[in-house]
């Protein structure tokens, strides 16, 4: 799966560079490899009052997570979903403030939490119900 522009607009963002919009469109085009445990949920963690639905745009990129938090199982179950199904879906089914942290062991790692412009307006902390 190539998210390229996507992570072409990582690396421009970091780099103070980037057009958010841009960012935007790659991420709900992409589609993107989220790991699940055992049970089928989905790896999140929760900072700041925010659940953070974890997300990644390779295989490579979720290994890497996946090591870097201890995980020891040989197999790592994922789905692959299109960002624009995270944020206009998952998001709001979390039933609390959500946002998505994708890339979160690499260096261009970005949160997309939930604002308005980003998730839908009802799970927006600043215009909705969440």
């Amino acid at each position: 799966m190539g998210n390229a522009g996507l992570v072409h607009q990582l690396r421009m963002m970091h780099a103070n560079a980037g057009d958010p919009d841009l960012l935007m469109a790659e991420f709900r085009a992409a589609l993107l490899y989220v790991p699940q445990d055992a049970h089928g949920r989905v790896w999140s963690g929760d900072r700041g009052g925010i659940r953070w639905i974890h997300a990644f745009t390779s295989e490579a990129q979720l290994a890497a997570f996946a090591e870097k938090s201890g995980h020891r199982e040989p197999e790592l179950a994922y789905l692959t979903v299109r960002g624009s199904r995270l944020l206009d879906v998952a998001v709001p089914a979390v039933g609390q403030p959500a946002g998505v942290a994708l890339d979160a062991a690499g260096t261009a790692g970005m949160l997309f939490p939930p604002m308005r412009g980003i998730v839908p307006d009802t799970a927006a902390l600043d215009g909705g119900a969440a």
